[in-house]
């Protein structure tokens, strides 16, 4: 079992509105590669992620595809955009029927200002990273999307294939060996197949675009400021 107050929208609730939801709830553990909603469709139950990515995709109708988020345990699962969205390393997460959370949404002042405020941050971070997927460069963007993998599964070890990242990046796996092994021979980050561990952070960073350090302010301020009238 874990805790509820791993999922950082459900620690910032008062007692009575995080009970409310976690009685409707169930624990649940989320292998690598499940669905947990699809673009066009109404999704069945909604996830409180605990530990793990999952991956906001978007995709082209002849099957492209590019990352254009990550929720760990910083969010809700689905919050907004008509996109896909599955699980990119193994999770866990607290699971709601989506009708049932709709439900609590509009019942609760408190709730619905917090999952708002997710809402809020996960929508600019997908404007951000939409443009960061069509100016910047390779090295840029995989430089980025590491970052933003180790900052909500607080370890510099990222367990994934070649061609997860090229999926995700939206570029040739050839395109991916060249880059990761760039930044590999700068001592950046080791590569290994099925894993990349982080060696050097700042120099990561450095590395990254100007589209980390926005997501990340957007990450860091995410449920710091008080709601008004919420129960305490």
């Amino acid at each position: 079992m874990f805790s509820a107050t791993e999922n950082l929208l459900l620690a910032s609730l008062s007692t009575e509105s995080r009970d409310l939801l976690l009685t409707h709830s169930t624990p649940v553990t989320l292998p690598l590669r499940t669905v947990l909603y699809t673009a066009g469709s109404v999704p069945a139950d909604a996830y409180f992620m605990t530990s793990g990515i999952a991956s906001i995709v978007g995709s082209t109708m002849d099957g492209e595809t590019a990352e254009v988020g990550v929720v760990g345990r910083e969010g809700l699962v689905p919050a907004a955009a008509p996109t896909d969205c599955f699980v990119q390393l193994p999770a866990t997460a607290w699971k709601i029927a989506y009708a049932k959370l709709l439900r609590i949404f509009r019942s609760s002042e408190e709730i619905r200002m917090r999952i708002l405020e997710l809402v809020q941050e996960q929508a600019l971070s997908l404007s951000q990273l939409a443009t960061c997927n069509r100016l910047h460069t390779a090295e840029e963007r995989l430089a980025r999307w590491l970052l933003m993998v180790e900052d909500r599964i607080d370890s510099d070890k990222i367990n994934l294939t070649q061609e997860f990242l090229a999926q995700m990046l939206g570029a040739q796996r050839t395109t991916v060996t060249m880059v990761a092994g760039e930044l590999q021979r700068r001592g950046l980050i080791e590569y290994k197949r099925g894993s990349v561990r982080i060696l050097n952070r700042p120099e990561l960073e450095a590395a990254a675009c100007d589209c980390y350090a926005v997501t990340q302010k957007l990450f860091g301020n995410l449920f710091q400021r008080p709601l008004p009238h919420a129960s305490q």
